[in-house]
């Protein structure tokens, strides 16, 4: 499926990687921007599929492309939005959780780009509605609240982890080697035990056990 992408990022050398990257796989990029007003501009000038934005950026170059990502989101719930960020920092996703679940949201670190493959599949999964957490980051989320997750298996974790990562039940299914069948009935045991509310959706499924993890 071919995308419409707006990217977002200061360091040229990033943002020329990152639309060589899109343009090979089969995405039209109209725009590469360095800073978050730019950002902005673009995407209500080209109304991209999704938005591909560094968290830090011009003109503060804290979490810009962050709040820019916020405001158009504000205009528009249905944008898909993947974030990069150069280190793990748990308040970074907590933000993007807080985006809402209208649309894809994704969560990743700069070093996940240079695994080409893995990045163009999280530019898809984000744009076609799901929540793409990077793994470090979950493994962070994991580790904050520990008593909540007593009561789940070890192989419930796998899943939770997997889930997190925005992975849909067939591929959690594969990656453990066992049924579909099976990856339902670990996440129903999941959901009750974390008191979550079973929803039908997968990423916003992800959503709600992220959300409960970093509360």
């Amino acid at each position: 499926m071919s995308l419409t992408v707006v990217v977002a990022e200061d360091s040229v050398l990033m943002r020329d990687g990152l639309i060589s990257v899109l343009t090979r796989f089969g995405h039209r990029v109209p725009a590469g921007v360095g800073d978050a007003d730019a950002l902005i501009a673009a995407v209500r000038e080209h109304a991209p599929d999704i938005v591909v934005t560094d968290v830090r950026m011009p003109p503060d170059r804290t979490d810009d492309g962050l709040r820019a990502a916020v405001t158009l989101r504000s205009e528009r719930p249905d944008l898909p939005v993947l974030v990069l960020s150069q280190y793990i920092e748990q308040s970074y996703a907590a933000h993007l959780l807080d985006l809402g679940s209208d649309a894809g949201v994704g969560y990743l670190l700069k070093d996940r780009v240079s695994a080409v493959d893995e990045f163009a599949a999280a530019v898809a999964q984000v744009a076609s509605g799901a929540t793409v957490i990077d793994p470090e980051v979950v493994g962070q989320l994991l580790n904050r609240r520990r008593d909540p997750l007593q009561h789940l298996t070890p192989r419930e974790r796998e899943v939770l982890a997997l889930m997190a990562e925005g992975r849909a039940n067939t591929e959690i299914a594969r990656d453990l080697y066992v049924t579909e069948a099976a990856v339902n009935k670990h996440i129903g045991n999941i959901l009750q035990k974390l008191d979550l509310r079973l929803d039908g959706q997968g990423h916003r499924r992800v959503l709600a056990v992220l959300a409960y993890l970093r509360a």
